[in-house]
């Protein structure tokens, strides 16, 4: 497996932006370039990646081209489109998004998440972006969240068959999908399970922790690694036993300093198992 970051880290150059990343203890990275930027900005990044033998995971879209806002859904849309096509341009393994929300807010929490209508303009809209796109060198993904499809690896299965395209994949996030007493007090037969469902088709995976808060009810709150009780060696484990060169992703800290200090933790927790290079 390889370590990366979601966090480019301050840097002047696509070089030095390189070197941090090398110096942090990542084999992998998240493209920090977007698509509606200059070529030569792209290319200039590619090229720093290629030198210091950094794969590229992954390409964020992370808008919601479910909007119910038309004009919004339609900008979305097209942004996914492009992305899409910058991952396949640069050999990414995947750009990835969330399905979306039938609401205000992008990633939001909505009973609209959940209909028939929903499921239907999910599929359609994963159709669409991997039809326009055109891509042969990489995979449509989206992310699972808990209260968006899909929310388990079953559900996945299922969006996968209904969607019925073969650049369409799996980003592995097992944390997100932490949403009952089950799969947090049986992590490691949970992590299993989504082996045994998606494992093939997991082109990349975050990387954190969850902890269970004591007040009532069952609520799960996302930490940085080492401050919750997911099993993070084990679910390396399997992510390295699937793909040697699996990516996985520390995400959702808020500044350098934090992504320097939980990196230099997870060398230590992952010690044999990943590669920097």
């Amino acid at each position: 497996m390889r370590l990366g970051t979601s966090s480019p880290l301050a840097h002047q150059s696509p070089e030095e932006w390189a070197d941090n990343q090398i110096r942090l203890g990542c084999g992998t990275v998240v493209f920090p370039v977007r698509s509606d930027e200059p070529e030569e900005k792209i290319s200039a990044y590619k090229a720093a990646a290629d030198k210091a033998g950094l794969t590229i995971a992954e390409v964020g879209i992370w808008r919601n081209a479910l909007s119910p806002d038309p004009d919004e859904r339609k900008k979305n849309t097209d942004f996914c489109v492009e992305q899409l096509r910058l991952a396949d341009r640069i050999g990414a393994r995947c750009a990835v998004n969330v399905a979306g929300a039938f609401g205000p807010r992008w990633d939001g929490h909505y009973r609209e998440n959940f209909t028939p209508e929903a499921r239907k303009e999910t599929v359609r809209m994963v159709r669409e972006i991997i039809d326009r796109a055109d891509v042969k060198n990489t995979y449509f993904t989206l992310e699972p969240m808990p209260w968006m499809i899909p929310t388990g690896p079953e559900d996945y299965v299922r969006l996968i068959e209904e969607v019925d395209r073969d650049r369409f994949a799996v980003h592995m996030d097992v944390f997100n999908m932490i949403n009952s007493a089950e799969r947090y007090f049986a992590p490691e037969e949970f992590i299993d399970k989504c082996v045994s469902l998606l494992g093939p088709a997991i082109k990349s995976c975050h990387l954190k922790d969850v902890h269970l808060a004591e007040e009532f009810t069952f609520r799960v709150e996302e930490c940085a690694p080492g401050n919750g009780e997911f099993p993070i060696r084990y679910y390396a484990e399997k992510m390295h036993e699937l793909d040697p060169d699996m990516p996985m992703i520390l995400e959702h800290l808020i500044a350098d300093e934090d992504y320097i200090k939980y990196m230099a933790y997870l060398r230590e927790e992952l010690n044999g198992l990943y590669q920097n290079k």
